[in-house]
């Protein structure tokens, strides 16, 4: 199953339901959220500085990803980004595809 990163910032409006609720409940809203998407949750991390929060996930394909993402980022509590993580053997397979490309300039 594909891996991702979700990596958020909170909105003042999220930050406020964060104090109220508390870590631990966002987490499980979190897991809640990608088990609807068919996917199950790696870890889950608070940070502080320009992120707030760090979710590695497996979920089916790219489109349940994009679903959990929009679902979160359309709530207007958070910002979020998404990664596609991939294993070292998924990048020795990128490695080994040949592709035609011309710099710019070039």
């Amino acid at each position: 199953m594909p891996k991702y990163l979700f990596i958020g910032s909170y909105t003042a409006e999220g930050a406020r339901g964060l104090l109220k609720e508390g870590g631990s409940a966002r987490r499980k809203v979190a897991e809640e959220t990608i088990r609807s998407a068919g996917g199950s949750v790696e870890a889950y991390y608070f940070g502080f500085g320009s992120d707030d929060f760090y979710l590695i996930a497996d979920l089916p394909d790219h489109a349940s990803a994009a679903a959990v993402s929009l679902t979160v980022g359309s709530s207007g509590a958070i910002t979020i980004r998404t990664v596609v993580l991939m294993t070292p053997e998924e990048l020795d397979a990128a490695a080994q595809k040949s592709v035609s490309y011309r710099a710019p300039g070039h």
